[in-house]
């Protein structure tokens, strides 16, 4: 009977105990929620005719740089093929030797089937390393590149799909400081479509529906050093329309609206676990008051985690913002950009680009021009900062060429 006692007792004091401990979790302040991944250069615009109408490309008509945002639209092209090279300054207004180079080769193979090639390659300049003063300095050029291939087949006279593979390269690390420097690698895969109608006469001018959607970058996460964390790659989803106004042989406008989204985990709220003894029972940790038991840095404190595969990461990037639909919401990018086309040989474009400010802030006004002369094209845009974010490429001047090889081998319209 004493036994009994004692042990109902004892039980009673741990019941006690357990009741005096508390849990909570503080937010962090200031956190992030700008969802980041790997190689994000895989998503600058790296053809000017593009940047042009506010970075779009997934439904705007077919050309060389197509292979960069939907090579499906290959399968629709009257020139038979074409060699696309483009050239991007990065961060002009401070340094003069980062830059974006493309460049894209296609091929229509038939009239149902078409490929392409490309090669992309971001180089972010000289980095000067000095050891110590009596060193000579070592100059390292860190830089990334993507090698792309793709195939696309026309399923009925209006619509075509491709897939493309892509070979991703970082190679960001100094030998200067790491000593066992290599370069990140991984491989992505593209699945795109595209939809032109037939012309059609209305009642002032003829016109002609587009249609696109591509899902970019699904690939395996990477490390850019053994001990380091995972990074998912730039997953993309664009999905896009645009109507093209045929007033006469001559003169054509094009508009076309575009929204995206990264198909990455949305970063979770963070905070500090603390656990400790409630002295007062009022559930607020007094520092003066209450004894810590425990105390735990970075815990969830709202969302998911982000420590998933990449394809769950795809299905999670659909609901797992902290702030519900309504950040879903906000992850989405848009943009508007339109093309005047006279007689085939000058074009004047358009465009702007929208961020949510608690997302990137990226905002901006696109202008460009192209010209075309014989066989060869030659396409310009410049962008205006419209947030206060300003951009790296404020005030660069983009550069494209194409060589078109067997034009208008193939009539579509």
């Amino acid at each position: 009977m004493k036994n009994r006692l004692l042990l109902l007792l004892a039980f009673a004091f741990a019941l006690k105990t357990n009741a005096q401990e508390t849990t909570v979790i503080i937010p962090n302040e200031n956190d992030s929620r700008v969802i980041t991944t790997g190689v994000p250069f895989v998503l600058i615009a790296p053809d000017a005719r593009a940047a042009g109408m506010g970075d779009m490309g997934v439904a705007t008509s077919v050309d060389a740089f197509s292979q960069q945002w939907n090579s499906s639209k290959y399968a629709f092209s009257e020139t038979k093929s074409g060699i696309g090279v483009s050239y991007t300054p990065y961060l002009s207004k401070l340094v003069n030797d980062i830059f974006l180079g493309n460049l894209t080769y296609f091929n229509r193979l038939d009239e149902r089937s078409a490929f392409g090639v490309s090669l992309k390659y971001f180089s972010l300049g000289d980095i000067e390393f000095v050891p110590d003063e009596f060193s000579e300095p070592l100059i390292q050029r860190p830089n990334e590149l993507t090698i792309d291939a793709s195939y696309a087949l026309r399923l009925s006279d209006q619509f075509a799909m491709s897939v493309a593979m892509r070979y991703l390269r970082s190679d960001l690390r100094l030998n200067g400081v790491d000593g066992d420097a290599t370069a990140a690698n991984t491989f992505g895969v593209d699945i795109s479509g595209y939809y032109q109608s037939e012309e059609q006469a209305y009642s002032d001018f003829n016109g002609r529906w587009r249609g696109g959607f591509a899902i970019q970058n699904v690939g395996p996460k990477f490390k850019y050093d053994e001990g380091g964390t995972e990074n998912f790659q730039p997953t993309n989803l664009r999905l896009g329309g645009g109507f093209d106004f045929i007033f006469d042989d001559y003169n054509k406008v094009s508009v076309t609206a575009e929204v995206a989204k990264l198909l990455v985990p949305t970063p979770p709220k963070l905070g500090t676990e603390i656990v400790f003894e409630d002295q007062n029972g009022n559930g607020t940790y007094e520092e003066d008051e209450d004894n810590l038991i425990r105390e735990t840095e970075n815990v969830i404190y709202e969302g998911q985690s982000q420590d998933v595969s990449f394809l769950s990461g795809i299905f999670q990037s659909f609901g797992d913002a902290p702030g519900g639909f309504s950040e879903e919401l906000k992850e989405f990018t848009w943009a508007l950009g339109a093309e005047y086309t006279y007689q085939d040989s000058f074009a004047f474009r358009g465009g702007y680009f929208n961020e949510s400010e608690e997302k990137g802030a990226r905002k901006f006004l696109a202008l460009g021009a192209g010209f075309k002369a014989n066989v060869v094209n030659i396409d310009l845009s410049y962008l205006f900062s419209a947030s206060k974010v300003q951009s790296p490429l404020e005030g660069t001047l983009r550069f494209s060429l194409t060589f078109n090889i067997g034009a208008g081998e193939y009539y579509e319209y």
